[in-house]
């Protein structure tokens, strides 16, 4: 089977719905390993009661972005992981990881990329007045959400919908999307 790391720094439902699916046996991999830069945020609860290792570090303990990505790239080597998967993992990925995994890291956006990059996407979308919302999944690189895009799905809201009933209609169909992806395009990236 082959091996992912999946990098959070936060609550991890885009990594929970991973991790359904995997033990469901609708995805033929294996988590290695939960990457996180927040050693207290929710996704490492979720990783323990799954038994999934975690790997947590504090950047500032760090004298640079360079030496953290070190760390981890060795570990991720070290464990034979084949693909990065984002889920919710707040930091820029920089040139030791892009270099060391190349068109092997993948990152999920709530919105249709190329606009409203960066956070808080859905709500610049929503402020802006877009009549289509949607998803994208993209391959990683030295930008912000400017990857190549391996995947969209997109939706027209009804009249009137609030914020949160968009935020959680994207919700579902990440869970839904990434998995897909996953599935469809691991085999040919590992």
């Amino acid at each position: 089977m082959k091996k992912i790391a999946l990098f959070a720094s936060g609550n991890g439902s885009n990594f929970q719905a991973i991790v359904d699916e995997i033990e469901k046996g609708a995805l033929a991999a294996v988590i290695a390993v939960l990457v996180t830069d927040k050693p207290h945020c929710f996704a490492v609860e979720r990783a323990r009661k799954h038994n999934i290792p975690v790997f947590s570090f504090v950047p500032k303990n760090y004298p640079s972005k360079d030496e953290y990505e070190r760390e981890i790239a060795f570990y991720l080597i070290e464990k034979n992981v084949s693909l990065i998967v984002l889920a919710g993992y707040m930091r820029l990925v920089g040139e030791v990881l892009l270099t060391a995994f190349p068109n092997r890291i993948i990152n999920i956006h709530p919105t249709l990329l190329p606009a409203f990059p960066g956070k808080n996407g859905i709500k610049q979308a929503f402020d802006y007045g877009v009549k289509i919302f949607g998803v994208t999944v993209h391959y990683v690189d030295a930008g912000v959400d400017t990857g190549k895009i391996i995947a969209q799905e997109s939706f027209k809201p009804e009249e009137n919908e609030t914020l949160q009933e968009i935020e959680e209609k994207i919700h579902a169909i990440e869970y839904q999307l990434y998995v897909k992806v996953i599935r469809e395009h691991f085999v040919s990236l590992c």
